[in-house]
């Protein structure tokens, strides 16, 4: 009797260079790349060699015949898979640390609480699909007694979209990578998914892929459930976004980039829709009470925020708008000091260095240097920048409007509040937007939300915005530039409803409704029955 072993552990050595296609294993013949350590500028082995056309119309093909038995698949069957996927990467997350920091220059704690948050994303949208609600289930029970005319028997429920394309970014390795919120939400409703893998950390996304393409093996889905390719985004990235056979696209990355892809998809036939993470500044209002209160104290906080992960966040803070005066000169103080004393830490790639450091040059001479860490010997390191300016220059600058992707931040003067206002009028769409109050600053406070309520999506209060918690509530999204479609999030349970659409059912024979929606909820899960939620 021959007895089944667990496949070897993946590690380092294991890695080979090639794209995932439907479970096999495919060398590029495009232009090869290589990881660069940020913090020695050492290339990595192997090369990652990119995709072609072929390569694009293959995965395309895989994806669009997986779909029709991968949504058919139970809630139950994509749960079970997603958890397997989770499992998969938390054995491996050993392997998966030393390669992401290898590739990213980011420190090992950072990327074990990204595995982490990877996997616990995986069994969140597992829980959710173990919930039902997903299935947007509503049902109008027909009235044949009803005049003038009678009402016919009217159900609705959700289905997926079919075959996604996701796009990795290159901050969050694994998160929003090969198997992060995109390809997790994407599967859970029932879409294969075919990822574009970022070429800034190639060989973290070889080990995912690999681990996915197990998991598909073991759980007995469809081989075209997944493939991941390398490639150029204007080449590649075009390619896959208009194959006719990919139906929705999600993207994090920047702006340029994403608004790409949002014209490649317009202008299709067929156009699909992209949810693109793109541009976002975050600003941050400090009131009069709480700089009273401690000005100092939140200088310093601010500078933690900023310079978190050399500032390569998303949610970085990168403005600050407040009234002029007394206690905003000693948050500024503080701030300059811990901005002073803070060291230079490597950037993702030596192109993310290079423009962070150019962006800076142009805002120097825009703004006053209020502060800048000090110079360093390593390669590709990210010097903290602060910079002030008045109202007035800000609203007349095009410049200083723009994001700096690291750890720069500006401070923005006001006269008053109504000039504070005035700026958060003119302000872009934000991911984030943070109130630092006390009880007296409430009045001011409530007007100020009412106007963030249309500029970001996500408020806090009293807090920092880097850090996304992941959950039911939570908003990772908001007006363009920050996301091509404010209506979403990439974060969190509700993520599950881009990659779904609604379809009606009108007097459909009892024996042909699907289980969602169909007589005796076999699924047992909560709908809506003439407009009353119920379970019944």
């Amino acid at each position: 009797m021959t007895i089944a072993q667990e496949p070897a552990p993946l590690t380092t050595q294991d890695l080979t260079g090639e794209m995932i296609i439907a479970g096999v294993r495919v060398a590029g013949s495009g232009d090869a790349v290589h990881a660069i350590d940020p913090s020695t500028g050492q290339r990595l082995l192997p090369a990652y060699a990119h995709g072609s056309a072929a390569d694009v119309d293959a995965a395309a093909a895989a994806a669009a015949e997986a779909f029709g038995p991968y949504r058919a698949t139970t809630s139950e069957q994509r749960a079970l898979f997603l958890s397997a996927v989770a499992d998969k990467l938390d054995a491996a997350r050993d392997v998966l640390v030393e390669r992401a920091v290898a590739e990213t220059g980011l420190p090992a704690a950072r990327i074990t609480g990204e595995v982490g948050r990877t996997s616990g994303q995986l069994r969140l949208f597992a829980s959710v699909l173990r919930e039902g609600s997903w299935n947007g289930a509503r049902i109008d029970p027909a009235r044949p007694e009803r005049t003038p005319l009678p009402r016919a028997d009217i159900r609705q429920r959700k289905v997926p979209l079919g075959p996604v394309a996701v796009f990795g970014a290159s901050n969050f390795p694994l998160a929003f990578s090969v198997a992060g919120g995109d390809t997790a939400s994407a599967l859970a409703a029932g879409c294969p998914v075919v990822v574009k893998a970022h070429d800034a950390h190639p060989g973290t996304s070889e080990l995912v892929g690999r681990a996915i393409t197990e998991a598909i093996a073991e759980t007995g889905m469809p081989a075209g459930t997944f493939s991941m390719l390398y490639g150029r985004g204007p080449d590649l990235g075009v390619a896959l976004v208009t194959d006719p056979r990919i139906k929705a696209v999600g993207f994090t990355g920047s702006r340029s980039g994403g608004t790409a892809l949002v014209r490649a998809a317009a202008a299709r036939p067929e156009p699909i829709p992209v949810y693109a993470e793109m541009s976002s500044i975050n600003p941050v209002y400090p009131l009069a009470g709480a700089l009273s209160a401690d000005a100092p104290g939140l200088g310093r906080a601010f500078v933690g925020s900023l310079t978190m992960g050399s500032g390569q966040f998303c949610t970085n803070p990168g403005l600050v708008i407040a009234v002029d005066g007394p206690d905003l000169d000693a948050f500024v103080a503080a701030a300059s000091e811990a901005i002073g004393a803070s060291e230079p830490t490597p950037m993702l790639t030596p192109g993310i260095a290079a423009n962070y450091a150019a962006a800076v040059d142009e805002f120097t001479g825009t703004a006053e240097v209020l502060a800048r860490a000090d110079e360093t010997q390593g390669p590709h390191a990210c010097r903290a920048a602060l910079f002030g300016t008045d109202a007035d220059s800000f609203l007349a600058s095009e410049t200083l409007q723009q994001e700096i992707f690291g750890s720069s931040s500006l401070i923005v003067r006001c006269r008053d509040l109504a000039q504070v206002a005035d700026v958060t009028a003119r302000i872009e769409g934000q991911l984030t937007a943070t109130i630092h109050a006390v009880d007296s600053d409430h009045d001011a406070a409530r007007e100020l939300l009412e106007m963030l309520e249309l500029k970001a999506g996500r408020i806090l209060f009293n807090g920092w915005p880097t850090g996304v918690e992941v959950g039911h509530a939570m908003v990772h999204g908001g007006p363009y530039p920050s996301t091509s479609d404010s209506r979403t999030t990439s974060v969190g349970s509700l993520a599950i409803e881009r990659f779904l659409r609604p379809v009606a059912y009108q007097d459909v024979p009892a024996e042909l409704l699907p289980a969602p929606i169909a007589q005796g909820n076999p699924d047992n899960i909560w709908r809506r029955v003439d407009g009353e939620l119920t379970r019944d």
